[in-house]
């Protein structure tokens, strides 16, 4: 199959086109990765290195189950989960011998000697597929053994040869954490965890949302949307939950993925896993579960990236530290198999135009093409749910083209007198408050209905929460009277 045989558009194509014109590297090397990227990101025939990979995200077996023992009450939902199986050979993780021995060497120089169970403990590879590699850097003279260790391994210390070289590497790269995942590994966990493969429905959605008062009209809608793995854009007034909304969506597609700690690509070292937006989910204390899992990889909530108006064009790219040489994952790679929300969209410092312009061929064909420091190019598959939200009246921010590849847009309305009436009431049986019928009444009376004011989803919570505080300053019990509500709304609509 060529370029040219590919069912998409003339702009995909050209896209493409550029990029195979654009890889750095020997032909041989850009016609196999472009052409075996290709595959993977479209869902065709992968390699047989590929095709070793999907068959390593195989369910992870209850070994209680094989022995006609019960299976364990926590790990109900693992059998299901695709997980990453270790490879049965150094060769087979995707990444040249040169890059794991960068990494051990690093690691040494650092810390000093350590045996070689600690040295696969720190770069998460078992020690008998190192083995062999430690071996031959004794024999190049890099390393030499200082001491014996039990069950047969060795104190490795670096040689002076072994520290020229450490320090070599460091100057072109000062990562040595876990062992790199190949992009081309990555890819075909992406397809074994798609969103698309989930087809949650909409009882799933009310799972999710079950604390969120959304209408049973809203709630079908916004399954669709879910269901497709498409675009969603939400809009509406301030202050009725379309973040929330668009955050607990991603729950519905499964509770957790793997990815990967770190990603090598052309031998450039990008950190995916990021601590600071993805939440650990480890496995149950199970020692069959956990046998044979590949520990570069680690289990995580599904991911919702949530980005506002501190968003800029640079967070769709990859940056890259050049005191380090450690590259950073953008946002849509970290949020993959998950939800990317960008929040108060038309308030970003950069105009809405250029996003949009950004996302118009990811979201077209459903892939992102990213280019590392050196020039390099590499291709990925975009495999999320996309959510716009926004306050701004919509026309005035997107045009009919852009519109077109967000398939679903919802408008998020204010709630009904009656449902305003049941989440205060709600709220405040949650929260110990006495709520009287003539309390509400008189809220709706005087701070609503008189004065024409529109209701909020949030505005309950927000009330609710000032009348506690008044109540409990002066000493009074948790009730809304009239003279709380005053004092709370005096305070929240002084400047609304």
């Amino acid at each position: 199959m060529t370029v040219a045989d590919l069912p998409y558009s003339d702009e995909a194509l050209a896209f493409r086109r550029r990029l195979l014109d654009l890889i750095a590297g020997s032909p041989e090397a850009v016609a196999e990765e472009a052409d075996e990227t290709e595959l993977c990101s479209r869902g065709e025939a992968p390699s047989s290195r590929s095709i070793a990979m999907t068959r390593r995200l195989a369910p992870v077996p209850d070994r209680r189950a094989e022995a006609g023992q019960p299976a364990a009450k926590d790990a109900a939902a693992v059998p299901d989960e695709f997980v990453p199986r270790v490879p049965g050979s150094l060769s087979a993780l995707g990444v040249r011998d040169m890059d794991v021995e960068a990494i051990i060497l690093k690691f040494l120089l650092n810390s000093g000697p350590h045996v070689g169970a600690e040295i696969a403990r720190h770069i998460r590879l078992p020690l008998s597929l190192i083995t062999g590699l430690l071996r031959q850097l004794k024999e190049d003279q890099l390393l030499v053994y200082k001491s014996s260790a039990a069950a047969g391994d060795f104190l490795y210390e670096l040689t002076e040869v072994g520290v020229a070289r450490a320090r070599r590497y460091w100057e072109h790269c000062t990562y040595y954490g876990a062992t790199p995942v190949s992009l081309r590994d990555y890819v075909a966990s992406i397809h074994a965890q798609s969103v698309r493969r989930q087809n949650p429905k909409v009882r799933e959605i009310q799972r999710v949302l079950a604390d969120i008062s959304v209408s049973r009209e809203m709630t079908v809608r916004l399954a669709q949307a879910v269901n497709s793995g498409l675009g969603l854009f939400l809009y509406g007034a301030p202050g009725n939950g379309k973040t929330l909304i668009a955050c607990r969506l991603a729950r519905a597609f499964g509770e957790t993925v793997w990815v990967p700690r770190a990603l090598n690509v052309g031998g450039a070292i990008m950190r995916l896993y990021d601590p600071s937006n993805h939440v650990h989910q480890p496995l149950p204390q199970d020692a069959a579960l956990s046998a044979g899992i590949d520990e570069r990889w680690i289990r995580i909530r599904r991911p919702t990236m949530v980005v506002g108006g501190e968003l800029t064009l640079d967070s769709f790219e990859v940056r890259t530290d050049t005191t380090t040489g450690v590259s950073e994952a953008p946002i849509q790679l970290k949020s993959n198999c998950g939800a990317l929300v960008i929040d108060d969209f038309g308030r970003q410092r950069v105009p809405p135009t250029d996003i949009l312009n950004r996302w118009i061929v990811p979201l077209a064909q459903r892939f992102d093409i990213l280019s590392l420091r050196n020039g390099r190019k590499f291709e990925f598959p975009i495999d999320q749910l996309v959510v716009f939200a926004t306050n701004l009246e919509p026309r005035s921010l997107v045009d009919e083209a852009f519109l077109r590849r967000i398939p679903y847009k919802i408008d998020v309305q204010n709630p009904s007198e009656d449902e305003f009436r049941r989440l205060t009431r709600k709220i405040a049986e949650e929260w110990g408050v006495v709520c009287r019928d003539e309390a509400v009444d008189y809220l709706i009376e005087r701070y609503y209905r008189s004065c024409g004011r529109e209701m909020r989803y949030c505005q309950p919570g927000d009330l609710l929460h000032q009348v506690c505080t008044y109540c409990k300053v002066l000493g009074l019990p948790l009730e809304i009277t009239p003279e709380a509500i005053d004092a709370a709304a005096k305070n929240y609509f002084a400047l609304l």
